[in-house]
């Protein structure tokens, strides 16, 4: 086992991983940037150095400084957390190069799942369905008889996209080549490639992702599904485990051994995501994988009783998974919501410097967050402040326990999405699990 981790981030998933090592007696090592100084990751850290101005590419994506960093403490493993180089195969093989401990899957795993042309291919070999779409990267010229094929409503999506990034919806041949230059752009700027293609449009399908944990040793399990279906330009809001009040038991069962079954085939050896778009008739698409911890990692340990990240290091420092899949079991329900810093109303991000802050607390009640009085909130990074998560002996009692939690939570000097939060939970749809990916532009034309 290790005695010393670097964390490679910032924020409530630092604060996170730092809790974990704690309890297995690890000492850890943080990164910060010149505004992060007073950050409470750095705070909870056995020491912490800097890495850089505020701008990500000098400070959190700065592989060079941070390897150094790794060095100069003497950090046997670095933990990447979600975002920033967390699905990097070039860091991932520095820090091999460098006799360092990248916690994660392999690098080939990494740049095989990460390029979603390619992902694709290898999820149909697997034996997974996977929805129509172009099996080569779009180029301008032949992008309308491509579309023509394929037929309208489309997705045009970044190759090397993630996170619900460079992804949209294409409705007719007028609007085909103004939303593939954007997408462009947005894949240019966010992922350093422009490569683009196609895949059909599911309508009113929910969002239904498998965790996945495998070792060096040939032995990997699922931890069942979530529910990621309430989003917002695709990016997740609203996250549940599980998904019974939708899914039938043969269905849940399909879409867990479909993951299982491309983790065995490509020898996945990290906690990992396999995401599915699932229709009301029943029907099963592959979708991407994640080749990371999730956000929403927590709810799966609240009904399992596992904790993720401690698997994560374990199987990362070669130990064999302490856990079979008879092991594996779901207690009870749990949701969690993303907290973010932007008008309920208008969706305009916010930033500032919190000066009152009540977070919930209370059996059953999980906060993750590195919120503290004083703390600015930047535009800098990615904006999640906060996850609030409940858990109920029933899909019905964990809502009401998560409702009351966001009564409870309290924030002055920024603002935040809590009522439009507070909203989601209380429509007819999500109470009755009815709700789809199609469902939030709805909701948000009825709140207002």
């Amino acid at each position: 086992m290790f005695t010393k981790i670097l964390i490679a981030n910032r924020g409530e998933i630092a604060c996170r991983i730092i809790r974990t090592c704690q309890s297995l007696g690890i000492k850890t090592v943080a990164i910060y940037s010149t505004v992060d100084q007073q950050a409470l990751h750095v705070k909870m850290a056995d020491e912490a150095y800097l890495v850089g101005e505020a701008p990500p590419h000098d400070s959190y994506l700065n592989m060079s400084t941070i390897l150094d960093a790794a060095r100069t403490s003497g950090a046997q493993a670095i933990h990447p957390g979600y975002g920033f180089l967390s699905e990097n195969p070039e860091f991932a093989r520095l820090c091999q190069e460098a006799g360092i401990c990248f916690i994660g899957p392999e690098p080939d795993v990494m740049e095989k799942m990460g390029d979603k042309i390619y992902s694709r291919k290898l999820a149909r070999k697997a034996g997974l369905p996977i929805l129509s779409g172009t099996d080569k990267a779009v180029a301008n010229e032949n992008a309308a008889t491509k579309a023509w094929e394929l037929g309208f409503p489309l997705m045009v999506k970044a190759a090397e996209g993630g996170g619900g990034i460079g992804i949209h919806i294409i409705d007719s041949q007028e609007e085909l080549m103004p939303l593939i230059e954007r997408t462009r752009q947005v894949a240019e700027s966010a992922f350093g490639s422009s490569r683009l293609f196609f895949e059909r449009y599911l309508k009113d399908a929910s969002h239904i992702e498998v965790q996945l944990i495998g070792d060096q040793h040939g032995n990997l399990v699922h931890l069942y599904e979530r529910d990621c279906s309430v989003q917002r330009r695709n990016q997740k809001l609203v996250e549940e485990t599980p998904s019974s009040a939708k899914l039938t038991p043969r269905l849940r069962r399909r879409v867990c051994s479909l993951a299982t079954k491309l983790g065995n085939y490509i020898g996945y050896t990290s906690t990992g995501t396999v995401e599915f778009l699932v229709t009301a008739d029943g029907s099963v698409f592959f979708l991407e994988m994640n080749t990371r911890l999730q956000v929403e990692h927590g709810v799966t340990e609240l009904v399992t009783g596992l904790d993720l990240v401690e698997l994560q290091i374990r199987v990362s420092a070669g130990e064999a998974l302490p856990i079979s899949q008879e092991d594996v079991s779901v207690n009870g329900h749990a949701i969690e919501v993303r907290v973010y810093p932007e008008d309920p109303e208008t969706f305009m991000p916010d930033s500032g410097d919190i000066t009152d802050l009540h977070q919930p607390e209370g059996e059953h009640i999980r906060v993750d967050s590195a919120l503290c009085n004083g703390y600015t909130v930047e535009l800098d990074y990615e904006p999640l402040m906060a996850k609030i998560m409940a858990w109920g002996e029933d899909r019905n009692r964990a809502i009401k326990t998560l409702q009351r939690a966001l009564l409870e939570f309290r924030v002055e000097g920024v603002k935040c999405n809590v009522p439009l939060l507070r909203d989601i939970l209380a429509t007819k749809e999500f109470l009755a699990a009815t709700h789809h990916t199609g469902s939030m532009p709805i909701w948000i034309e009825e709140f207002q």
